[in-house]
């Protein structure tokens, strides 16, 4: 995005070592996984085994980003020199497994999930993780979030989007299209007609 790197898909190198090659290491936190002292320390250990890797922590409960904690939260991430992941998922009122998406900042890195909207199947007992992120975001859904990655970008050093790739659509022509890259290219359309550079 914005005179640094963007990237709408993760890339795997066929090297033979991962060193100076990755970019950070991505700590998803269950929806089980609450706001608590136990949960601060843990996280606070966590960082402490990762030495110079850059850590990236996804909060899948809401009590880390509800209105009472949620600077505490950030303030906390940015005490441990990690980034807050931005999540863009379902709406569901009163669901606890749905943390609220919250646009800051907390190092030099923008890095946004873009889990789809699916509130059908997000809770649905048995389903899996294809059906839960099945979800093909329409322009106007992305469209959203132009303003606020430019802004963000702006702000940060690198910036990533990141889309699920566990679910294909029909395509309308009787075949299925994957989901992350459609997405992905939509998004990288309109960030362009925007003039936000992307990668």
């Amino acid at each position: 995005m914005t005179g640094r790197r963007a990237s709408s898909a993760g890339r795997c190198s066929a090297a033979s070592s991962p060193q100076g090659k990755l970019g950070g290491i991505l700590f998803q936190l269950p929806p089980y996984v609450v706001r608590k002292p136990a949960s601060l320390d843990y996280l606070q250990w966590a960082r402490e085994q990762l030495g110079d890797d850059e850590m990236l922590v996804e909060f899948r409960h809401s009590s880390w980003l509800e209105e009472d904690a949620r600077d505490d939260t950030l303030r906390f991430l940015e005490e441990l020199g990690a980034t807050h992941v931005i999540v863009d998922s379902p709406r569901i009122e009163g669901a606890k497994n749905v943390s609220p998406t919250v646009l800051a900042l907390t190092s030099p890195t923008l890095y946004v999930r873009f889990h789809g909207r699916n509130a059908s199947t997000w809770n649905k007992r048995g389903g899996s993780a294809a059906e839960r992120f099945d979800y093909l975001y329409s322009d106007e859904e992305l469209r959203e979030w132009v303003a606020p990655l430019k802004e963000l970008a702006e702000q940060a050093q690198q910036a990533y989007a990141f889309f699920n790739n566990n679910a294909t659509s029909p395509d309308g022509r009787g075949g299925r299209v994957a989901q992350a890259a459609t997405n992905a290219k939509a998004l990288r359309k309109l960030l362009e007609a925007e003039q936000v550079p992307v990668s």
